[in-house]
């Protein structure tokens, strides 16, 4: 009975460590989930960040050949409170009634590889419109993502209809406001 006892004991006691093993370990993936959670949505601001610069650079660099102060950026700074997370943001760049409209928001999950090859956490759209193309109902649009790519993390657009892709960078930009001219 006193040997049964000590066996039930010693079940007990190996039984326990290994739960209170399985629980550190546990606890450590998700001290590391969190920590992977907090790296995105870092990073998610620092790309808000570096798209509006991108589309302000845009306007600035325009503006200084202009006599006259002709492309609006809307909103005109970017204050770190701006992105917001869960809803969409705007980023709207006019020139006299040209208007390229950015929208972009973060991906329900922390990384997605649904609509693009490419890993990413942000995703959205930009469009380009002048009044001739409204009256016919034709708006063009391409995808816009936040890639994190393995060496290097940068926005990226991507054209459905071509299957073309590349960096949105201020020549993608000039680009699209060319054909609204």
């Amino acid at each position: 009975m006193v040997r049964r006892f000590a066996n039930d004991v010693n079940t007990l006691d190996s039984r326990l460590k290994r739960l209170a093993e399985n629980i550190q370990t546990l606890a450590e993936k998700d001290e590391a989930v969190m920590r992977h959670a907090r790296d995105i949505i870092s990073v998610r601001h620092a790309a808000a960040a570096e798209l509006h610069s991108i589309c302000a650079e845009f306007a600035n660099s325009l503006n200084r050949l202009l006599s006259s102060a002709e492309v609006a950026l809307d909103p005109p700074g970017f204050a770190p409170n701006a992105f917001q997370g869960h809803t969409p943001n705007l980023i709207q760049i006019n020139i006299r009634g040209r208007i390229l409209q950015v929208e972009y928001e973060a991906t329900p999950e922390l990384v997605s590889t649904e609509d693009f090859r490419v890993p990413y956490t942000l995703q959205g759209s930009v469009r380009a419109f002048n009044q001739a193309l409204l009256d016919k109902n034709l708006v063009e649009e391409q995808l816009i993502f936040y890639t994190l790519e393995r060496d290097k993390k940068l926005w990226r657009f991507f054209d459905a209809r071509t299957y073309r892709s590349g960096p949105l960078d201020q020549e993608y930009l000039v680009s699209l406001m060319e054909q609204l001219l």
